[in-house]
């Protein structure tokens, strides 16, 4: 068999996981999850989640897939034999394939107002109205996903070291300079320090065992434990390498880009007179609308896409890696993982289409992509 390839250096392994947290958990699940459960409450209970429960279950995770050095199915088939515990790491192949689906539909409408905000046809616009007519078309829709899926494997077919890893070196570090930027510009509009004062002066009424839990399920959606990720990953890193400050450093370095999404959306909101409880609908809607009345809008508006497409496709390349390891440790041949590439692509693209015709069923898309956030 093949020798498993590895990460060139230890910076490039953090910045990938990284990569893998920092997704839309952490830039479009996080504000909307703390605008509507009292922002700096949420924000406290995030972090203390984070560093509490999810930095030691991220731990594991990379314990078990440097040991193991293999996918996870089978590491976990190594490290318990005759054991049921392997049955976790099918179950977290399966989870990631039908989250890439959901990443990958979410990726294509960022992709298709991206395309826009680089064409000028984002400006002085019903953005409620363009959102809902950007999800209930299918042909964009659908040729959207695709793009955004192409990009994915185009990456992760590269490997390791000459995909993934390379892919992050360049596109985690502009994505931290895109935020510094638009946080700057954010914080430095008229009536900003309403948005600041709500992240992080506390209303403890909000206290309660409900946002507690919200926010423990975000601190795990945003380090992407429990789907197996973490431990594919670090499968690809030597056995000798030390796994608590990385942890450490993905755990930071998530909590950091929250808090930096909370500080490029709450202040803007704030200072144009927005509610910063508009949920799911706040980079599509509500953000644009911000972008629109402030100078040079535009061009923050295209760097704001650009970052949140960095932020899916990191996250989406970690998904999908995990159904390629499993695949390349059953001895697939180079030909047989492409076929495997498409096939995924081709089911991710059917899945759309029944995502698709539930969307055409409801009675509003926010209803909708509620419901869907709620699923996953």
């Amino acid at each position: 068999m093949k020798q498993r390839e590895q990460w060139t250096s230890k910076i490039g392994f953090v910045l990938a996981a990284a990569g893998s947290a920092i997704g839309l958990g952490a830039i479009w699940k996080f504000p909307y999850m703390a605008g509507t459960n009292g922002g700096s409450v949420f924000l406290f209970l995030f972090i203390v989640s984070t560093m509490a429960i999810g930095l030691p279950i991220l731990l594991a995770e990379f314990v078990i897939g440097r040991r193991g050095q293999h996918d996870a199915v089978t590491s976990m088939k190594l490290l318990a034999p005759g054991r049921k515990w392997y049955w976790i790491g099918w179950m977290g192949l399966v989870t990631s394939f039908i989250l890439l689906s959901f990443y990958s539909v979410v990726g294509g409408w960022i992709l298709s107002y991206l395309v826009r905000a680089l064409v000028f046809q984002l400006n002085n616009t019903d953005y409620g109205e363009l959102f809902g007519s950007v999800i209930s078309n299918p042909v964009e829709v659908l040729t959207a996903q695709a793009a955004f899926m192409f990009l994915t494997v185009w990456i992760v077919q590269g490997g390791v070291k000459g995909g993934i890893e390379r892919a992050s070196r360049w596109m985690m570090p502009l994505l931290f300079i895109f935020f510094i930027v638009l946080a700057i510009r954010s914080l430095t509009l008229e009536g900003a320090m309403e948005g600041v004062r709500f992240l992080f002066v506390p209303d403890w009424s909000f206290l309660t065992g409900k946002t507690f839990l919200l926010a423990l399920g975000q601190a795990f959606f945003s380090l992407s434990v429990g789907v197996t990720a973490m431990m594919t990953y670090a499968s690809y890193l030597p056995k000798e390498e030390r796994l608590g400050q990385s942890a450490l450093n993905v755990s930071i370095l998530n909590i950091f880009i929250s808090l930096l999404a909370g500080l490029v959306i709450f202040p803007a909101v704030f200072a144009l007179g927005h509610s910063p409880e508009e949920g799911p609908g706040l980079i599509f809607v509500i953000l644009p609308a911000i972008f629109n009345e402030i100078p040079f809008g535009g061009v923050f508006m295209v760097i704001f896409f650009i970052l949140m497409l960095f932020a899916t496709l990191t996250s989406s390349i970690a998904m999908l890696e995990i159904v390629v390891s499993t695949g390349i440790q059953k001895n697939m041949t180079a030909e047989s993982g492409w076929l495997g590439y498409l096939a995924c692509s081709f089911s991710l693209s059917g899945y759309l289409a029944l995502y698709h015709l539930v969307f055409y069923q409801s009675c509003t898309f926010r209803a909708a992509l509620c419901l869907i956030l709620r699923i996953y």
